[in-house]
Protein backbone atom coordinates (compact mmCIF):
# COMPACT_ATOMS: atom_id res chain seq x y z
CA UNK A 1 0.00 0.00 0.00
CA UNK A 2 2.74 2.08 0.64
CA UNK A 3 4.51 1.76 -2.63
CA UNK A 4 1.11 2.56 -3.95
CA UNK A 5 0.44 5.67 -2.52
CA UNK A 6 4.18 6.78 -3.29
CA UNK A 7 3.38 5.84 -6.95
CA UNK A 8 0.00 7.97 -6.48
CA UNK A 9 1.96 10.85 -4.96
CA UNK A 10 4.46 10.99 -8.00
CA UNK A 11 2.04 10.92 -10.47
CA UNK A 12 0.45 13.50 -8.89
CA UNK A 13 3.28 15.90 -8.69
CA UNK A 14 3.77 15.06 -12.53
CA UNK A 15 0.51 16.66 -13.00
CA UNK A 16 1.30 19.37 -10.97
CA UNK A 17 1.65 23.15 -13.42
CA UNK A 18 4.81 23.60 -11.64
CA UNK A 19 6.24 21.28 -13.67
CA UNK A 20 5.93 22.89 -16.81
CA UNK A 21 7.21 25.93 -15.55
CA UNK A 22 10.12 24.79 -14.17
CA UNK A 23 11.88 21.86 -16.21
CA UNK A 24 14.35 21.22 -13.26
CA UNK A 25 11.79 20.33 -10.89
CA UNK A 26 10.45 18.36 -13.65
CA UNK A 27 13.56 16.67 -14.14
CA UNK A 28 13.60 15.58 -10.13
CA UNK A 29 9.54 14.79 -10.40
CA UNK A 30 10.39 12.26 -13.38
CA UNK A 31 13.29 10.74 -11.47
CA UNK A 32 11.35 10.52 -8.68
CA UNK A 33 8.40 9.18 -9.91
CA UNK A 34 10.80 6.19 -12.20
CA UNK A 35 12.20 5.85 -8.82
CA UNK A 36 8.61 4.84 -7.66
CA UNK A 37 7.78 2.63 -10.08
CA UNK A 38 10.20 0.92 -9.79
CA UNK A 39 9.68 0.34 -6.05
CA UNK A 40 5.96 -0.86 -6.64
CA UNK A 41 6.86 -3.28 -9.55
CA UNK A 42 9.85 -4.60 -7.07
CA UNK A 43 7.40 -4.49 -3.95
CA UNK A 44 4.81 -6.56 -6.28
CA UNK A 45 7.54 -9.59 -7.13
CA UNK A 46 8.04 -9.68 -4.05
CA UNK A 47 4.87 -10.41 -2.91
CA UNK A 48 4.41 -12.60 -5.47
CA UNK A 49 7.75 -14.81 -4.63
CA UNK A 50 6.68 -14.72 -1.10
CA UNK A 51 2.74 -15.67 -2.05
CA UNK A 52 4.09 -18.05 -3.92
CA UNK A 53 6.46 -19.90 -1.56
CA UNK A 54 3.23 -19.80 0.95
CA UNK A 55 0.81 -21.44 -1.10
CA UNK A 56 3.13 -24.19 -2.46
CA UNK A 57 3.59 -25.14 0.82
CA UNK A 58 7.90 -24.86 0.91
CA UNK A 59 7.79 -23.42 4.29
CA UNK A 60 8.37 -27.36 5.22
CA UNK A 61 11.24 -27.45 2.89
CA UNK A 62 12.34 -24.48 4.36
CA UNK A 63 12.38 -25.59 7.33
CA UNK A 64 14.38 -28.22 6.39
CA UNK A 65 16.73 -25.96 5.10
CA UNK A 66 17.08 -23.44 8.01
CA UNK A 67 16.86 -25.78 10.84
CA UNK A 68 18.04 -22.75 12.91
CA UNK A 69 14.56 -21.14 12.05
CA UNK A 70 12.85 -24.59 13.37
CA UNK A 71 14.79 -24.23 16.36
CA UNK A 72 13.93 -21.00 17.26
CA UNK A 73 9.97 -21.55 16.97
CA UNK A 74 10.35 -24.55 19.26
CA UNK A 75 12.03 -21.92 21.80
CA UNK A 76 9.25 -19.57 21.25
CA UNK A 77 6.62 -22.08 21.69
CA UNK A 78 8.53 -23.54 24.90
CA UNK A 79 8.73 -20.22 26.38
CA UNK A 80 4.97 -18.60 25.53
CA UNK A 81 4.19 -21.90 27.60
CA UNK A 82 6.56 -20.81 30.68
CA UNK A 83 5.21 -17.66 30.28
CA UNK A 84 1.93 -18.29 30.59
CA UNK A 85 2.55 -21.07 33.41
CA UNK A 86 4.28 -18.41 35.27
CA UNK A 87 1.32 -15.74 34.98
CA UNK A 88 -1.44 -18.09 36.40
CA UNK A 89 1.23 -18.43 39.33
CA UNK A 90 1.39 -14.71 39.91
CA UNK A 91 -2.35 -14.62 38.94
CA UNK A 92 -2.96 -17.10 42.01
CA UNK A 93 -0.55 -15.38 44.55
CA UNK A 94 -2.42 -11.69 43.44
CA UNK A 95 -5.88 -13.62 44.55
CA UNK A 96 -4.73 -15.08 47.76
CA UNK A 97 -4.45 -12.93 51.38
CA UNK A 98 -1.30 -10.32 51.21
CA UNK A 99 1.25 -11.90 53.82
CA UNK A 100 4.90 -11.68 54.29
CA UNK A 101 5.35 -15.38 52.37
CA UNK A 102 2.76 -14.58 49.66
CA UNK A 103 4.19 -11.28 49.13
CA UNK A 104 7.83 -12.31 48.54
CA UNK A 105 7.04 -15.30 46.14
CA UNK A 106 4.64 -12.91 44.49
CA UNK A 107 8.17 -10.58 44.12
CA UNK A 108 9.97 -13.85 42.89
Amino acid sequence: AMSKSAVKISSDLLSNPLCEQEPSFLEMVTAFDTAMKRMDSFNQEKISIIQAIIISGNILWSSSVFPSLNMAVKRREQTLQDYKRLQSKVEKYEEKERTGPVLAKLHQ
